[in-house]
């Protein structure tokens, strides 16, 4: 099977499921604006999925939006530096049981079943690759260049503004915005204090390995993405590249793949608050080994090192170099690296500046035993991933949608895990559907009580 064929199935198992019937909402203006079902906010992969899931319940006037250019979005060919993905690659995400939208029979059409089967992890880059096929195949609505600022609650409906100066209607807002969606990257106080912005950069930033060819640079954190990061740095020609550790042993335990063959992952959401905070504190303090493949590559390269129980206590500028300082003495770098993840905190979000502090927390709908502020900020999310207000009789925040990394605690692995999408795609479609079918509910039973439409037509008793 070819490419060309595996598109002409597609076509036909949509056609088999009534794909691109008439829509069922009727269309809306505001002051003589259109006004769109839903507008979302991201076109990675969990953005696709979601335009995908909405435009099968027959909700049809929907529009992505993207800051990036087309084909960049999403961190697969920007700051995601790990050859493989981590997730297996038997587990399904946004073909949403369609079997000829799956990576496994895309990968197929390329390379045949024997080329699946000789497959050990799937490659990020044919991953974008498999992303940029998805939303054409579909010939999914999404906007590129396109960067929401804010979000403003109106009668009812959300105003987006963007960029460039233009606003947006929709009555529905679904944030899709990937791992950083819900708060920002963290650089630690004392590094941003003590060293010029051009001394250092975080994993997620862009960044130029092959100009600190030679140069010795330092990486603080023991994530995955630290030793992604030395394996490309070195790659690149970094002459050293050392990973900095406060713990005294690599993590070794990877908690997802106790989730994903134990049935949380699907089952999470109907978890008590309780046990939903006390698995993710635990999820935290574990924190996801890096895999083994990309240790294993960067630890091949002599100029790679490893300081374990080696928390960083200052860093400091000495002329051309930046000296770290750990309790186990000071070594001088060139360059530092910042693999130390993110906070999660709507207040955080300059897109939701005039409703961040209408929004319902972790911490004030559950009083934990041992209070974790790193959970405690997280959005207290509803059932179908929408936003709660503090008060609730706030209606500010209806429409609002947090399909984004900042869904953790509410939702588990779903919004922006591969292994998650899966199950979490029909929860978000269903909520935004059955939100917009309520909104419209008196128009909808007025018209149903009215119809009179026949449909049986024969005369009888015939003359």
């Amino acid at each position: 099977m070819s490419l060309a064929d595996l598109e002409a199935r597609v076509a036909h198992d949509l056609a088999c499921l009534n794909f691109g019937e008439a829509d069922w909402l009727a269309p809306r203006e505001h002051s003589g604006g259109h006004v769109f079902d839903a507008v979302i906010v991201g076109g990675g992969q969990s953005g696709l999925g979601a335009a995908f899931g909405l435009l099968r319940e027959r909700i049809g006037n929907v529009l992505v939006l993207d800051e990036n250019p087309a084909g960049q979005e999403g961190p697969w060919d920007t700051y995601a530096r790990m050859a493989t993905l981590r997730t297996p690659k038997h587990l399904g995400s946004i073909e949403q049981g369609v079997a000829s939208l799956s990576f496994r029979a895309w990968w197929e059409a390329q390379h045949g079943p024997a080329g699946w089967e000789a497959l050990g992890k799937i490659p990020r880059r044919e991953w974008m690759a498999y992303l940029r096929w998805y939303r054409a195949v579909l010939r999914l609505p999404v906007r590129n260049g396109a960067r929401v600022t804010l979000v403003e609650p109106l009668l009812g409906l959300h105003r987006l503004h963007l960029s460039g100066g233009e606003t947006l209607l929709a009555r529905k807002v679904i944030l899709a915005t990937g791992i950083q969606g819900g708060g920002h990257w963290h650089t630690p106080p004392m590094i941003a204090q003590a060293l010029a912005s051009h001394r250092y950069a975080h994993t997620a930033d862009a960044i130029d390995y092959a100009a600190l060819a030679g140069k010795r640079i330092a990486i603080l954190g023991g994530g995955a993405s630290a030793f992604d990061n030395a394996h490309a740095a070195l790659s690149a020609g970094v002459a050293a590249a050392h990973v900095f550790m406060r713990r005294k042993a690599l993590p070794r335990v990877n908690p997802i793949r106790f989730m994903e063959r134990a049935g949380i992952i699907p089952r999470y959401p109907v978890l008590g608050d309780a046990d939903k905070y006390a698995l993710m504190a635990a999820f935290f303090r574990h924190n996801q080994p890096p895999t083994v493949d990309m240790f294993e590559a960067a630890a091949a390269f002599p100029g790679f090192e490893l300081h374990l129980g080696s928390p960083w206590l200052s860093v400091e500028e000495t002329g051309d170099a930046v000296r770290v300082t750990t309790p186990h003495g000071s070594l001088d770098y060139d360059f530092l690296i910042l693999s130390t993840g993110l906070v999660t905190d709507p207040a955080l979000r300059p897109e939701l500046a005039l409703v961040q502090d209408r929004i319902a927390r972790w911490g004030d709908r559950y009083r934990a035993p041992e209070p974790n502020p790193l959970l405690d900020a997280h959005p207290y999310l509803g059932a179908g991933f929408e936003l709660l207000p503090r008060d609730p009789g706030d209606t500010g925040l209806h429409g609002l949608f947090a399909f984004n990394y900042s869904a953790l605690i509410s939702m588990g692995l779903s919004a922006s895990a591969i292994s998650g999408l899966k199950h979490a795609l029909p929860r978000l479609v269903s909520g935004v559907a059955d939100q917009l079918f309520l909104d419209d509910r008196a128009a909808i039973l007025t018209d149903f009580h009215a119809f009179a439409e026949p449909e049986f037509t024969v005369e009888w008793p015939r003359a």
